[in-house]
């Protein structure tokens, strides 16, 4: 009996059990939630992995740059028990943590989350992006590497490109006028302290909205539009104990391969952990080929594909606007990639191809003709995204020819005006401008030739269907 009453005086001032309820127990699950619906759960659970790894490897760091490498190399790795299975934990995690959302955000992408009434539910998502990118890059700079010095100080050159007030914000995040003792002191800082309850505040407003509005599903219907008498939708299942048990499943799986990682290939070849950061930092010694961790390259290929360091930030900048913008390009009311049409289909599988295929280009030394493929790349992976308002709705012949010539316009403006600007040689830049140019070809001229392949089917079931693994 006190148990009770204690349970009860708790639950009446702090109603844990009815929020139990309403968003795990009681919180209804579509019923044929796939494969790709595995990802929320681990980014879940890598963030707790890297905030209690974090919080170990912050008590042993020193941020100082004559102490901060071997706090790193000597205390955490050497020294102090477990250090090198908590800091393999945090970079292996960090990998993690941007494979999975990727991934995450593609299955967005696919069933069509980011649309009406989901919308502030996929702009928390990109939100969540930006705040764990910028965590990333503030973290970069700790172990003090020879690659995390240079990195991060390219990253800090790149802020000098806003005009008028570009040098005094490098200048700021410095806390000089190089990387040095300020920079780490405020970047270390930022890492451990300020963005994480950014990226958690975000985390929890992300969840808030999709609770609000409901979960998606791989068909893109509305299950809370088919109710049963109790009033329960029938199309759906409580989250608990059906989809725990489901997602432990891919827990299990996550954490094999993970664990394989941090105890048999922690560096990774030199791409979860850069080899050059087995070096100090050295400020008076410019490594020959500077680049940034591999979930970050896709976004060099652009910077570095635009010579103009403006218009490079620029075009950066705008991969990001039209993330945020999806909802707006993609107004057609079809959701799910299953009952969009094939030339849509192509579209969306083009997208990461494309941005696998910039990160390989970038990942390569700076030459010319590297510069030049990366410039158009980067058009293909525009053109995916500036195509969605075209398969809004079915397009007469005169639209499409309109969207061809306009697109094909573009790309070739785009290159003289690189040519003006004597960044790169004519000669390479014909013979490469073949890349975007036959993208744009290959789809709107087929959406011509072949009607069909640009409409979408032409109609939806009305209830959920089991689908497939992948599918």
């Amino acid at each position: 009996m006190a148990s009770q009453t204690t349970g009860s005086w708790w639950n009446d001032r702090l109603p844990i059990r009815a929020a139990w309820r309403s968003q795990l127990t009681n919180y209804p699950a579509p019923k044929n939630f796939n494969f790709w619906y595995f990802f929320g759960s681990l980014l879940l659970l890598v963030l707790a992995t890297q905030l209690a790894s974090g919080v170990f490897l912050a008590i042993h760091y020193q941020p100082n740059p004559d102490l901060a490498y071997w706090s790193v190399l000597l205390t955490m790795m050497r020294d102090t028990h477990w250090g090198w299975l908590i800091r393999y934990i945090h970079t292996t995690g960090a990998t993690a943590f941007f494979v999975l959302l990727y991934l995450h955000m593609y299955r967005g992408i696919m069933y069509g989350s980011y649309k009406r009434p989901r919308e502030l539910v996929w702009i928390f998502g990109v939100t969540i992006y930006l705040v764990l990118s910028a965590e990333s890059v503030l973290g970069y700079l700790l172990p003090w590497g020879q690659m995390s010095y240079w990195g991060s100080t390219a990253v800090m050159n790149f802020a000098t490109a806003i005009p008028g007030i570009g040098n005094d914000i490098a200048t700021w995040l410095r806390g000089s006028f190089v990387v040095g003792l300020p920079t780490l002191n405020r970047f270390f800082v930022f890492h451990v302290f300020l963005i994480p309850f950014v990226l958690i505040a975000v985390i929890l407003l992300h969840m808030i909205a999709l609770h609000q509005v409901g979960s998606n599903n791989p068909d893109g219907i509305e299950i809370h539009d088919h109710r049963g008498k109790s009033g329960w939708p029938v199309d759906a299942v409580p989250f608990q104990p059906y989809f725990t048990v489901k997602d432990s499943v891919g827990v299990g799986v996550f954490l094999l391969i993970f664990f394989w990682f941090v105890f048999f290939a922690p560096q990774g070849g030199g791409v979860l952990i850069d080899k050059l950061n087995y070096t100090p930092a050295n400020p008076i010694q410019t490594p020959p080929d500077i680049h940034p961790l591999w979930y970050f390259l896709p976004y060099y290929a652009v910077l570095r594909g635009i010579p103009e360091k403006f218009y490079g930030v620029l075009a950066f900048a705008f991969v990001f606007v039209m993330l945020f913008a999806l909802p707006l390009l993609d107004r057609n009311p079809i959701r799910s990639i299953r009952y969009r049409s094939a030339l849509y289909k192509l579209n969306v599988v083009v997208l990461p191809l494309v941005f696998v295929w910039m990160g390989f280009i970038a990942s390569g030394s700076a030459t010319e003709q590297n510069m030049v493929y990366g410039m158009h790349v980067t058009e293909v992976l525009y053109c995916t995204f500036w195509f969605l308002p075209y398969f809004n709705k079915p397009r007469p012949r005169w639209v499409t020819v309109a969207w061809f010539v306009v697109f094909e316009a573009l790309i070739w403006l785009i290159d003289f005006w690189m040519f003006a600007t004597h960044a790169h040689g004519w000669p390479l830049m014909v013979r490469t401008t073949w890349i975007p140019a036959l993208y744009v070809a290959i789809v709107m001229l087929s959406a011509l030739a072949w009607p069909r392949l640009a409409h979408d089917a032409p109609r939806l079931p009305e209830r959920l269907t089991a689908g497939g693994l992948l599918h």
